[in-house]
């Protein structure tokens, strides 16, 4: 699961931003080419992140398509589908691009304690 390595990832710059804060939740942008599993990612996450401020956090994920161009018809289109035909002609000869982005979206923190 290559799920654990992008927590991994994610995790060293949560831990970052938060500077010692208690992290609540975090929303965290993969683009369809990436083929993030969410139950695989929150299973990563909780294991990852054990013994660290974001403990106990919840992970949110956004998942960004890719655009895929048809080089027959010409049309263009969003998918979710990183092995695509095209919609409009059913081709096979597509262009797909984007859908590569991963981007920490942002970080909450659980209330500062007072007193």
């Amino acid at each position: 699961m290559h799920e654990y390595g992008l927590a991994e990832g994610v995790l060293a710059t949560v831990r970052q931003r938060a500077a010692g804060r208690k992290v609540a939740g975090i929303r965290v942008r993969f683009g369809v080419k990436h083929a993030v599993d969410e139950e695989s990612m929150v299973q990563a996450w909780g294991f990852v992140t054990e013994g660290t401020e974001a403990e106990g956090s919840a992970v949110a994920l956004v998942t960004v398509p890719a655009t895929i161009t048809c080089l027959d018809c010409g049309l263009t289109a969003e998918t979710s589908d990183i092995l695509a035909v095209c919609a409009g002609c059913n081709g096979e000869n597509v262009e797909i691009t984007g859908g590569d982005e991963m981007t920490l979206e942002s970080v909450t923190y659980e209330p500062a304690r007072t007193g």
